[in-house]
């Protein structure tokens, strides 16, 4: 029996995570202004990374620990309800970036909560909503994170999270999971009002971390959101926890590890 996050990702890809892939998002990226496209595409050079940003719902903190919960309130549904609620809450950040109609993540994610709800003909009182709104700020992180993000904070490597999440959402759920004094940045895309993948949103992690294109990493379990990445210029990584297949978007990411704590072996060999 596939675990409800295999269950999800399959969703994932049948449910129009191609439609991140559309090239309708604004802004041009710097693998286009350089490269041309993935075709001519250079390989980074491992050893100049100094900052590595990180994606936070599905790569450090676990979407789907909402479960417990949501079968506590929901007897027989909590899986279905995590699965429905989390692919709505993506497609409605690539659908209001397509719009051009920015709303943060915290309504988007009761949005979504809400058609979920619906579709599966659950009655979503207010208390029950205010639960499961709330758990999103104490989401579990994979078991692998906390040692992972050790090592390379230890090592040397500026550390940032570079997310769609409200930054009081990204506020409280690090601080519920004692990784505040992680992390140099807590990155939101709130700051410039659309969603992952716009290349306007890889350029803050550059930004903000204050090293070059060349010198920055991205780290995320959403191969659409690597592709993202690297379509601008950036290094990229894909934890990829549930052996799935990568998105078909021209952009594979640079490597591919299945937990947190392989990623700096993989960073220091190559130095």
């Amino acid at each position: 029996m596939l675990s409800p996050r295999r269950d999800f990702l399959k969703l994932v890809a049948v449910g129009g995570a191609t439609a991140a892939g559309a090239g309708l998002f604004s802004g041009k990226s710097a693998a286009a202004r350089t490269a041309g496209g993935a075709g001519t595409r250079a390989s980074p050079d491992f050893k100049k990374i100094k900052g590595l940003a990180f994606d936070a719902y599905g790569t450090l903190y676990d979407v789907h620990s909402v479960i417990e919960l949501a079968e506590q309130l929901f007897p027989g549904q909590g899986t279905a309800l995590s699965n429905v609620w989390r692919l709505k809450q993506l497609q409605y950040t690539w659908q209001r970036s397509l719009m051009g109609r920015y709303a943060d993540f915290w309504k988007v994610t009761e949005d979504g909560l809400v058609f979920a709800t619906n579709s599966l003909n659950l009655k979503l009182d207010s208390s029950k909503r205010t639960q499961l709104m709330d758990a999103y700020l104490s989401l579990k992180t994979f078991p692998d994170v906390p040692a992972g993000l050790k090592e390379l904070s230890t090592a040397g490597y500026k550390l940032a999270i570079l997310s769609n999440g409200s930054p009081r959402m990204l506020q409280e759920v690090t601080k519920n999971a004692g990784l505040n004094q992680v992390f140099a940045h807590l990155i939101s895309v709130d700051e410039i009002k659309i969603y992952k993948p716009s290349p306007r949103v890889y350029e803050l992690a550059s930004r903000k971390l204050g090293t070059p294109p060349e010198a920055t990493g991205f780290v995320s379990s959403n191969s659409w959101d690597g592709a993202g990445a690297a379509s601008f210029g950036l290094a990229t990584f894909w934890i990829n926890r549930g052996n799935q297949p990568a998105d078909e978007l021209g952009f594979p990411a640079n490597r591919v590890v299945t937990k947190l704590t392989d990623l700096l072996p993989l960073l220091t060999a190559a130095t």
